[in-house]
């Protein structure tokens, strides 16, 4: 299972601007794995709390407040559960053997110079697949997902509706809780 934090646009399909499958490729270029001339890079995560701690940390030090969880345009962000079970190439980056085999050590799959994990997500997406699985650099044990969108999102299925983020939702506090932010009421 799968977990996405997106700006909700109500009637939206899930493919759709505003679905919790679009990939807005004109708003790609400065993220971990982007590669937009080749690919509109997907990013989910095994846990819901994780998809969440993505969209709120870059509040640490700061307080969230309702504001924080509307996009520009107005748009609700919204967590929706998305189920993989369709995907047959997905590469783990977690297990070791897989590093290995690509001649990766951890220290350059989870640094922050995106020049660098670029160029690893281009060479995974030239090697045919779906996407990949890796650690996050909030907390090594919430695995991120980020998917090749034209060769995963066919493949993919949301499971319910998605459901809007409140400060009181049980994995924005969780959140924001691991990463030291404050909440208000």
């Amino acid at each position: 299972m799968l977990y996405r934090v997106f700006p909700s646009e109500p009637g939206a399909g899930p493919s759709d601007e505003g679905g919790p499958l679009h990939v807005a490729r004109w708003k790609q270029g400065w993220s971990r794995h982007d590669g937009v001339d080749l690919y509109g890079a997907l990013y989910a995560s095994r846990t819901p709390v994780s998809a969440v701690a993505e969209l709120v940390k870059r509040y640490r030090g700061a307080e969230l407040g309702p504001e924080h969880l509307v996009a520009s345009g107005g748009r609700r962000y919204c967590l929706a559960r998305i189920d993989d079970g369709g995907l047959t190439a997905l590469l783990d980056l977690d297990d070791p053997r897989e590093l290995a085999a690509r001649g990766l050590r951890p220290s350059r799959v989870a640094t922050r110079k995106r020049e660098v994990t670029q160029a690893t997500a281009r060479n995974l997406f030239g090697e045919g697949h779906d996407g990949f699985e890796w650690w996050s650099t909030l907390e090594a044990s919430w695995i991120n997902v980020t998917l090749f969108a034209e060769r995963s999102a066919s493949r993919l299925r949301v499971v319910d509706a998605p459901v809007p983020l409140t400060l009181d939702h049980r994995d924005l506090v969780a959140a924001a809780d691991a990463l030291g932010i404050d909440v208000s009421s």
